[in-house]
Protein backbone atom coordinates (compact mmCIF):
# COMPACT_ATOMS: atom_id res chain seq x y z
CA UNK A 1 0.00 0.00 0.00
CA UNK A 2 1.57 3.79 -1.21
CA UNK A 3 1.59 6.25 1.60
CA UNK A 4 -1.44 7.97 -0.64
CA UNK A 5 -3.98 5.64 -0.05
CA UNK A 6 -2.85 4.71 3.77
CA UNK A 7 -3.62 8.73 4.16
CA UNK A 8 -6.51 8.13 2.27
CA UNK A 9 -7.71 5.65 4.39
CA UNK A 10 -7.12 7.13 7.34
CA UNK A 11 -8.94 10.72 6.79
CA UNK A 12 -11.95 8.85 5.76
CA UNK A 13 -11.82 7.17 8.75
CA UNK A 14 -12.78 10.10 10.65
CA UNK A 15 -15.63 10.89 9.19
CA UNK A 16 -16.63 7.21 8.94
CA UNK A 17 -15.80 7.00 13.21
CA UNK A 18 -18.27 9.92 13.70
CA UNK A 19 -20.82 8.16 12.03
CA UNK A 20 -19.87 4.83 14.34
CA UNK A 21 -20.44 7.27 17.16
CA UNK A 22 -23.37 8.68 16.10
CA UNK A 23 -24.44 5.03 15.67
CA UNK A 24 -23.62 3.81 19.03
CA UNK A 25 -25.09 6.97 20.94
CA UNK A 26 -28.31 6.32 18.74
CA UNK A 27 -28.36 2.70 19.97
CA UNK A 28 -27.19 3.94 23.90
CA UNK A 29 -30.58 5.93 23.44
CA UNK A 30 -32.38 3.04 22.10
CA UNK A 31 -31.73 0.95 25.30
CA UNK A 32 -32.66 3.87 27.33
CA UNK A 33 -36.05 4.76 26.22
CA UNK A 34 -36.85 0.24 26.03
CA UNK A 35 -35.58 0.25 30.15
CA UNK A 36 -37.85 3.16 30.49
CA UNK A 37 -40.81 1.78 29.04
CA UNK A 38 -40.01 -1.88 30.93
CA UNK A 39 -39.89 0.24 33.77
CA UNK A 40 -43.19 2.00 33.88
CA UNK A 41 -44.59 -1.38 32.13
CA UNK A 42 -43.79 -3.23 35.62
CA UNK A 43 -40.80 -5.23 34.31
CA UNK A 44 -37.51 -3.45 34.14
CA UNK A 45 -34.82 -2.09 36.47
CA UNK A 46 -35.60 -0.50 39.63
CA UNK A 47 -35.06 3.27 39.63
CA UNK A 48 -31.43 3.03 40.58
CA UNK A 49 -30.69 1.40 37.78
CA UNK A 50 -33.06 3.12 35.28
CA UNK A 51 -30.80 6.21 36.98
CA UNK A 52 -27.20 4.82 36.27
CA UNK A 53 -28.26 3.43 32.61
CA UNK A 54 -29.70 7.48 32.33
CA UNK A 55 -26.38 8.99 33.25
CA UNK A 56 -24.14 6.54 31.44
CA UNK A 57 -26.00 7.44 28.32
CA UNK A 58 -26.05 11.26 29.11
CA UNK A 59 -22.51 11.11 30.02
CA UNK A 60 -21.28 9.22 26.63
CA UNK A 61 -23.78 12.35 25.01
CA UNK A 62 -21.99 15.64 26.48
CA UNK A 63 -18.41 13.96 25.96
CA UNK A 64 -19.00 13.42 22.94
CA UNK A 65 -20.52 17.02 22.01
CA UNK A 66 -17.86 18.53 24.16
CA UNK A 67 -15.18 17.41 22.13
CA UNK A 68 -16.48 18.62 19.33
CA UNK A 69 -17.09 22.34 20.83
CA UNK A 70 -13.54 21.99 22.31
CA UNK A 71 -11.48 20.30 19.15
CA UNK A 72 -13.52 19.35 15.96
CA UNK A 73 -15.15 22.53 15.77
CA UNK A 74 -12.18 24.82 16.16
CA UNK A 75 -10.34 22.94 13.82
CA UNK A 76 -12.65 22.77 11.52
CA UNK A 77 -13.62 26.53 11.11
CA UNK A 78 -9.90 27.15 10.94
CA UNK A 79 -9.95 25.46 7.69
CA UNK A 80 -13.34 25.90 6.72
CA UNK A 81 -14.17 29.55 7.23
CA UNK A 82 -17.37 29.64 5.59
CA UNK A 83 -19.00 26.29 7.84
CA UNK A 84 -19.19 29.04 11.13
CA UNK A 85 -22.89 29.51 10.71
CA UNK A 86 -23.38 25.55 10.96
CA UNK A 87 -20.79 25.00 13.44
CA UNK A 88 -23.00 28.09 15.19
CA UNK A 89 -25.95 25.83 14.78
CA UNK A 90 -24.55 22.65 16.31
CA UNK A 91 -23.49 24.52 18.74
CA UNK A 92 -26.83 25.94 19.97
CA UNK A 93 -28.01 22.06 19.39
CA UNK A 94 -25.49 20.98 21.82
CA UNK A 95 -27.26 23.70 24.49
CA UNK A 96 -30.50 22.38 23.70
CA UNK A 97 -29.54 18.83 24.13
CA UNK A 98 -27.83 19.23 27.56
CA UNK A 99 -31.29 21.69 28.75
CA UNK A 100 -32.95 18.37 27.69
CA UNK A 101 -30.86 15.64 29.17
CA UNK A 102 -30.89 17.98 32.31
CA UNK A 103 -34.39 18.02 32.03
CA UNK A 104 -34.47 13.90 31.93
CA UNK A 105 -31.90 13.23 34.35
CA UNK A 106 -33.94 15.43 37.17
CA UNK A 107 -36.97 13.42 36.27
CA UNK A 108 -35.69 9.75 36.08
CA UNK A 109 -33.78 11.13 39.86
CA UNK A 110 -37.15 11.53 41.14
CA UNK A 111 -38.63 8.30 40.53
CA UNK A 112 -40.94 6.24 42.61
CA UNK A 113 -40.37 3.00 43.39
CA UNK A 114 -43.15 1.84 41.77
CA UNK A 115 -44.10 3.40 38.43
CA UNK A 116 -47.05 5.41 38.10
CA UNK A 117 -48.94 7.02 34.94
CA UNK A 118 -48.37 10.53 35.66
CA UNK A 119 -44.66 9.95 36.00
CA UNK A 120 -44.52 7.27 32.72
CA UNK A 121 -45.84 10.44 31.05
CA UNK A 122 -43.85 12.93 31.65
CA UNK A 123 -40.38 10.98 31.02
CA UNK A 124 -41.73 9.59 27.98
CA UNK A 125 -42.01 13.29 26.78
CA UNK A 126 -38.88 13.95 27.91
CA UNK A 127 -36.97 11.06 26.14
CA UNK A 128 -39.46 11.51 23.24
CA UNK A 129 -37.72 15.21 22.87
CA UNK A 130 -34.39 14.13 23.53
CA UNK A 131 -34.65 11.46 20.30
CA UNK A 132 -36.09 13.73 18.37
CA UNK A 133 -33.80 16.50 18.64
CA UNK A 134 -31.14 14.31 18.88
CA UNK A 135 -31.50 12.50 15.23
CA UNK A 136 -32.19 15.92 13.69
CA UNK A 137 -28.78 17.09 15.03
CA UNK A 138 -26.87 13.73 14.46
CA UNK A 139 -28.22 13.49 10.41
CA UNK A 140 -27.68 17.86 10.09
CA UNK A 141 -24.09 17.10 11.60
CA UNK A 142 -23.48 14.71 9.20
CA UNK A 143 -24.52 15.85 5.58
CA UNK A 144 -22.61 18.86 6.63
CA UNK A 145 -19.70 17.30 8.22
CA UNK A 146 -19.05 14.01 7.68
CA UNK A 147 -17.13 14.97 4.14
CA UNK A 148 -15.39 17.73 5.66
CA UNK A 149 -13.73 15.36 8.34
CA UNK A 150 -12.47 13.05 5.76
CA UNK A 151 -10.90 15.81 3.75
CA UNK A 152 -8.85 16.70 7.47
CA UNK A 153 -5.57 15.75 8.09
CA UNK A 154 -5.14 16.90 11.51
CA UNK A 155 -1.84 15.39 13.34
CA UNK A 156 -2.83 14.93 16.74
CA UNK A 157 -5.86 13.28 16.32
CA UNK A 158 -3.63 10.65 14.53
CA UNK A 159 -1.95 9.41 17.28
CA UNK A 160 -4.41 10.22 20.30
CA UNK A 161 -8.19 10.49 19.19
CA UNK A 162 -9.95 13.14 20.38
CA UNK A 163 -13.39 12.62 23.10
CA UNK A 164 -15.85 12.89 20.35
CA UNK A 165 -14.50 9.73 18.11
CA UNK A 166 -13.93 7.73 21.36
CA UNK A 167 -16.74 4.80 22.41
CA UNK A 168 -16.92 3.70 25.41
CA UNK A 169 -16.39 -0.18 25.11
CA UNK A 170 -18.38 -2.87 27.44
CA UNK A 171 -15.74 -2.61 30.09
CA UNK A 172 -16.35 0.68 30.81
CA UNK A 173 -13.09 1.74 28.99
CA UNK A 174 -13.06 4.48 25.92
CA UNK A 175 -11.96 2.96 22.91
CA UNK A 176 -11.80 4.31 19.32
CA UNK A 177 -14.48 2.59 17.17
CA UNK A 178 -11.89 1.92 14.57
Amino acid sequence: MNARSEAGNRLTALGTQLLEVHIWLREMLEDLQDSVDDYFDGKGLPPRDLRAHCLSFCTALTRHHTGEDKGAFPAIAEEFPELSKVLSDLRTDHNQLDWLLGNLQKLLGSLPEKPDPATASKVREEVAALSAVMQTHFIYEEKKLISVLNSMDVPEWRENRPDFLLIDDEDGSRASSL
